[in-house]
């Protein structure tokens, strides 16, 4: 569904407590953590040992970083509503995030959405989407996100 980026009241009207359709899948792979832990610095074992992660972890192997599983969601493409008439979009930040469950090596996950509101700015409308990643076939979310995107009209 299409909307106009300054309609504050029809994007209003389409939040909701409910979450909508599930976008694409996305094996998240060993090889993908390792390179995650390659380019933050972050090695921790239970990401990238796999041994002592499958003998040590209470998740019984390694485990994605929450931050990996976070920067898969524009992958994701979880769909929803598409705002329309803006010159930029422009990340304002999250409004939540939480890690609630792990994403095991090896599985696949899919996220979708809800439209939680929308707000008239100076410079635009401030729209919060949340965004559940789960793993498939898991009923509780891996990650939520309250993503916070700033839609801005064209200069005048």
């Amino acid at each position: 569904m299409a909307i106009k980026f300054d309609d504050i009241d029809g994007i209003n009207a389409l939040a909701s407590t409910e979450f909508g359709e599930w976008g694409k899948e996305v094996e998240v792979t060993q090889e993908m953590i390792n390179q995650f832990a390659d380019l933050t610095g972050d090695h921790q074992w239970i990401h990238i040992d796999v041994e002592r992660a499958k003998k040590e972890s209470p998740f019984g192997g390694p485990i994605a970083h929450g931050f990996l599983t976070l920067s898969l969601i524009p992958g994701l493409n979880p769909p929803g509503a598409a705002m329309t008439g803006h010159a930029n979009a422009v990340n304002y930040g999250a409004g939540g995030l939480r890690f609630l469950a792990p994403v095991p090596a090896g599985s696949t996950v899919h996220a979708r959405n809800r439209i939680v509101s929308a707000e008239a700015r100076p410079q635009g409308t401030l729209v919060t989407t949340e965004i559940a990643v789960h793993v498939v076939d898991v009923e509780k979310p891996s990650v939520l996100y309250n993503m916070l995107i700033l839609y801005m009209g064209p200069r005048g």
